[in-house]
């Protein structure tokens, strides 16, 4: 008998029991909505959360003094920035580069004084894609010009300041040498970044009137934030850029400037792995529970095949040609039950404003960085081919030894016992 009547036994093996047969696509086709839907959640979710959070510090991948990150004092400033952003910006994986200054601070008016990190950026260099601020301002203004007058608070620390629109704000901060220096500006607006602690500590000046006041140079900042296409590709553009800047600029990605928001999607990532490695589990066993009992059930009938002439090998084939049909059947099952929760949650996205209100929270934040309640999906092509390879190699393996099976029936044994 050749592969095409092979096929067709086969099929009509698998309607004999309809009912088990649209059990067991039923189990794959849930099984690979929830691990559509789960990596999806993911893959947007943590892509956004991860942009949010270059674009509230230092980009995807950052360059600058090699002693900085332990220890950011604007003592430590990476010199030469205009050659450092053309070089960062004409590598391929880059969407936009800009220099920027970043330290603490002290902020004070007339009613009290609090500590906050300051960020100085060009807001000629600035866009909404590179700057999280620059469509957060919630009174007030933004600044036009790096040497545009005026200062800009975190609406919390404003609020704690009891600082109005117009009001003096007196900053201070160490120079490139160690020295404090101070200055003063007028409240010209606040923002609000959805990150409540961030809010509370967070100071915007133009990077013209920093480097002024600390005595940098023209192209002088603490870092080159580089922001990428893709931020997967931040390990392969740093690796590059390292290659090309030398020893005397570290270049780092967002997860080893940002570590906790690392450890906080690593530890997400793995417990969904965990959950769709059970599902499949779950899934697989019961894929191979229908086809062993298949199997099981017709050893009279493989008895008498074998007595006609059939050989091991194309009972073997007979049997996996019933897994991979149920492999393919599967695969457009889930495609079809998939299809339209997928595009409803990519378009309104899942709202867990709710959710956040019974727990007494108005937004999620990590480490400073606020999740938005509202989240949208989107799963990564190479994830959706995993997951469709995943469903038929688990279909097809489960086929396996119920396959081997078949082809060891003692003829004379299964009919007798029939």
């Amino acid at each position: 008998m050749n592969l095409l009547q092979l096929a067709s036994l086969a099929w009509r093996n698998l309607w004999r029991q309809r009912r088990r047969t649209l059990l067991t696509l039923s189990s794959i086709a849930f099984g690979g909505f929830l691990a559509v839907m789960f990596t999806a959640l993911e893959d947007l979710s943590f892509a956004d959360f991860i942009n949010t959070a270059a674009r509230l510090g230092s980009g995807h991948v950052a360059m600058q003094h090699p002693e900085y990150h332990d220890t950011p004092t604007l003592t430590r400033s990476l010199t030469d920035t205009t050659a450092k952003v053309a070089l960062a910006g004409a590598d391929p994986a880059t969407s936009h580069t800009v220099e920027r200054t970043v330290g603490q601070t002290m902020v004070a008016t007339a009613n009290d004084s609090f500590g906050a990190l300051f960020i100085a950026y060009d807001p000629a260099k600035e866009t909404a894609d590179t700057f999280a601020f620059t469509d957060s301002i919630a009174e007030g203004k933004l600044f036009a010009s790096p040497d545009d007058k005026g200062i800009i608070l975190g609406e919390v620390l404003a609020k704690n300041l009891d600082a109005q629109l117009g009001d003096k704000v007196v900053f201070t901060m160490t120079d490139r040498n160690g020295e404090i220096v101070t200055g003063m500006e007028r409240l010209v607006g606040t923002v609000h970044s959805g990150a409540p602690s961030l809010d509370a500590g967070l100071c915007l000046l133009p990077i013209g009137t920093v480097r002024k006041l600390v005595g940098y140079a023209p192209d002088e900042a603490t870092q080159v934030a580089v922001f990428l296409k893709d931020g997967r590709d931040a390990p392969k553009v740093a690796g590059r850029l390292t290659g090309s800047v030398g020893p005397d600029v570290a270049v780092l990605t967002w997860d080893q400037i940002q570590p906790e928001i690392r450890s906080f999607i690593a530890a997400k990532i793995g417990g969904t792995i965990v959950m769709e490695v059970i599902i499949a589990l779950l899934v697989a066993a019961g894929i191979f529970n229908t086809i062993f009992m298949s199997v099981m059930e017709r050893s009279r009938e493989f008895g008498i095949m074998l007595a006609l002439g059939y050989t091991a090998r194309q009972l073997f084939v007979l049997v996996m040609l019933e897994s991979t049909f149920l492999a393919g059947m599967g695969l457009a099952s889930a495609v079809a039950i998939t299809a339209w929760p997928y595009s409803w949650a990519a378009e309104h996205g899942i709202d867990l404003t709710q959710v956040y209100a019974e727990q007494g929270l108005n937004t999620m934040e990590i480490s400073g960085v606020g999740m938005s309640p509202i989240m949208r999906i989107g799963i990564y092509p190479e994830n959706a081919v995993i997951i469709a390879v995943a469903i038929v190699l688990a279909t097809i393996t489960a086929g396996i030894y119920p396959a081997w099976k078949a082809g060891r029936v003692n003829p004379v044994e299964s009919i007798n016992l029939a």
